[in-house]
């Protein structure tokens, strides 16, 4: 890959996870991550979805205790990834990222997870444009995912201590 983009998500408890995006794969993917880190519209969002071996979801609520989750909202964009008409061979391992999305293939905006196991089950079904840059943001994306969860709202795996984004950076 020629084209790398560098950010870094930094969450309230310390943690950090750097990742490498792939502009060459997924552009539209990309610039829509990069755009929204750049305005700050990660900065205090949770991970509302946390599943052990499988994944972590964050990017479309922040969590505030009286009210539970509260939706954050962006624009749509096209899906990037083989069922949707869109060339991507990016495969949904451990540490890579990639957009989250409704049955709509077409109706991604601001959520992304990360792959804390590998998950050949969603290659060619979900924009796959990243991956953690280095073994220590897979280590933490992992740690993450063993979160002790419960329901909450509509979701059932709700962190029972939010895991929140203190910011996205993009290093230029």
């Amino acid at each position: 890959m020629e084209n790398i983009v560098k950010a870094r998500i930094e969450f309230e408890d310390g943690g950090i996870i750097n990742l490498e995006l792939y502009p060459d794969i997924a552009p539209i993917t990309v610039a829509n991550f990069v755009k929204l880190a750049k305005s700050g519209f990660y900065d205090g969002l949770c991970f509302h979805r946390v599943i052990d071996g499988f994944m972590i979801q964050g990017g479309g609520f922040t969590y505030d205790e009286r009210y539970g989750l509260i939706p954050k909202q962006a624009e749509t964009i096209k899906g990037e990834f083989a069922s949707n008409g869109v060339p991507n061979n990016i495969r949904h391992e451990k540490g890579v990222i990639s957009m989250a999305r409704t049955a709509v293939k077409d109706s991604a905006s601001s959520q992304f997870f990360i792959c804390v196991a590998n998950t050949p089950h969603l290659d060619g079904e979900y924009a796959a444009f990243g991956r953690c840059a280095d073994d220590a943001s897979v280590k933490t994306a992992v740690k993450y995912g063993k979160a002790k969860t419960g329901r909450w709202q509509q979701f059932s795996d709700m962190p029972f201590n939010p895991i929140v984004i203190k910011s996205v950076t993009v290093v230029d």
